[in-house]
């Protein structure tokens, strides 16, 4: 049985596990082996004003996380993703478009207008998330700077 369930600091332990054990693997070869690294950076995630934290359950096991946040936009409120994932042995198997739609009727349910997100061009999300509706803006940049010591 497939189902999405609200995630709080209970599962902090399990959400952990799941995100180290996908994204120290491939594509993303992370190096998440500093443990209060991972820590602080989960922290960083949950512990905002208007979090939004779902795990998507198959047969009782985690197998999926979305954590973000409400932001509230001038063209609506959206559901911020700043990490989502499946369980790799469970990838290609249909759970995260299940997950996606899960996602998107909560935030529906939330009244919630948009969901925003950020990924890679180099990584297999790219085209999961574009087979989902998901729109490239084309004249949105991040930008990144390594300070040197």
């Amino acid at each position: 049985m497939t189902e999405l369930r609200e995630l709080d600091d209970s599962n902090f332990d399990e959400m952990k596990a799941l995100f180290k054990s996908v994204f120290m693997g491939p594509p993303w070869n992370d190096d998440w082996s500093d443990d209060n690294q991972l820590t602080e950076y989960l922290l960083d995630l949950t512990k905002v004003r208007n979090p939004i934290r779902l795990g998507l359950y198959e047969n009782g096991e985690l197998v999926g996380i979305s954590i973000g946040e409400i932001h509230h936009w001038w063209g609506g409120t959206e559901y911020y993703i700043q990490e989502l994932c499946i369980k790799t042995d469970m990838q290609g198997k249909g759970l995260g478009s299940k997950f996606m739609t899960m996602i998107e009727d909560y935030v529906k349910a939330r009244g919630l207008k948009q969901i925003f997100l950020q990924t890679e061009r180099n990584v297999p999300a790219y085209e999961f998330y574009k087979k989902r509706g998901f729109e490239e803006l084309t004249d949105h940049v991040s930008f990144f700077k390594e300070l040197k010591k």
